[in-house]
This record gives structure tokens, C-alpha cells and sequence, in this order.
């Protein structure tokens, strides 16, 4: 005999891919333009293309930085180091989505060093989020500058294995209205597979 009482069975939901929703949702306009008139500093581009494990464009994709500004300073309440300026004409924070062939810009500037874990001193960086279908959070990475003096004692890259330090570099591309230019490909999978951080 059945027990009546006892609730129905059901079966799994059907897992569903995130999205996409990212260029209508979460971006605005002019989100990638982090500078404004009078911004203190190098101004600079940074561009490149977010790509599959098959080096394939991710299209509707959604990048967004976050750094300090070019005295070493972040916009922000947590930050005190009050020997060092808030610019006024900076926003430390934009997002851009990728176009059709992956690709996303941002213009900025050259960040300054900021103070890291102990006493520390981290080289200039900027902070990455990629957000894309079928990520279930985001991915959260920086671009390093290979003139910069302190790679080569910043303590975050040397958490890194030495190997896959390149995928933290932007390379210098040229220039853009007077602006240097610096290329920093995203790829989220494979053999070139960006380091990421847990956050």
C-alpha cells in the first residue's frame, strides 16, 4: 500500500547558463572613460580582447577596473594615506563591455604604487573583473606594466609562478592621441589561461 502522506518526488532543475545580460544590465555610458579634464598624471589606453579556450572572441562579455590613481591614491573611504592627494578628475572605477570580436578600452592612468601586505610597497597595477555566460561569479585578475620599477618585489606577483607571471602583463601597443597604449588580453581557459585570483 502507497502512503499517501509522504511528498512527491521531484526531479533536478536543468542547470541554465548565466546570462547574457551584461550590456544592458550592469554597464553606462562613457563607463570606460575613467579620466576627465585637468586628471593628474600619464594618461594612458588599455585595451584588449576577452578569449575562450579555443581563442575564440567572448562577445557579451562585461570588463570592469578598479585602481588607484597615478599618486598611489584610491577614491575611496578605506584608503587614509592622507600625504597622498584625491584627484578630483579621476574615477578609479569603470566597466566596458566587449564588442562582437571580444575586444573592451578603457582610458586612464598610470597608477601609482599603493602599500600592500606588512610594509610592503605593490608596483603599479590595475584590478580586473571579467563577468560572461556561464560564469557563475566573476573573475578577478590585475594588469601589471612591465617598466614598472617593483614587479620584481611586488608581493602579489610573487605568489605567482614565475611562468605565468606574462599573463599579467599588458604589452606597450604604440600610442593613441599622444597616449601610450597597452594591449592586455584575457583568456579563461587553455594554455595562455590568465591568472586568477581568489577573492
Amino acid at each position: 500500500m502507497n502512503d499517501v502522506t509522504a511528498p512527491p518526488r521531484l526531479g533536478l532543475t536543468p542547470w541554465q547558463t548565466v546570462g547574457p545580460f551584461f550590456h544592458y544590465a550592469l554597464p553606462w555610458e562613457g563607463g570606460e572613460n575613467l579620466v576627465r579634464e585637468g586628471v593628474q598624471g600619464e594618461r594612458i589606453v588599455v585595451r584588449g580582447r576577452v578569449l575562450d579556450a579555443d581563442g575564440a572572441p567572448i562577445p557579451d562579455a562585461l570588463v570592469e577596473i578598479w585602481q588607484a590613481n597615478a599618486a598611489g591614491r584610491y577614491d575611496h573611504p578605506e584608503d587614509c594615506q592622507a600625504d597622498r592627494p584625491i584627484d578630483p578628475a579621476f574615477i578609479g572605477f569603470g566597466r566596458c563591455p566587449t564588442d562582437d570580436d571580444g575586444m573592451f578600452a578603457f582610458h586612464t592612468v598610470r597608477p601609482g604604487q599603493v602599500p600592500g601586505p606588512g610594509n610592503s610597497m605593490q608596483a603599479p597595477h590595475i584590478a580586473l573583473g571579467l563577468f560572461g555566460r556561464g560564469l557563475l561569479r566573476r573573475l578577478v585578475t590585475r594588469i601589471y606594466f612591465p617598466e614598472s620599477e617593483g614587479n620584481a618585489v611586488d608581493p602579489i606577483l610573487g605568489l605567482v609562478e614565475p611562468d605565468r607571471v606574462g599573463t599579467l602583463m599588458a604589452t606597450r601597443e604604440g600610442e593613441q592621441d599622444g597616449m601610450p597604449v597597452y594591449r592586455f588580453d584575457i583568456h579563461i581557459q587553455g594554455a595562455n589561461e590568465t591568472v586568477f585570483f581568489d577573492v
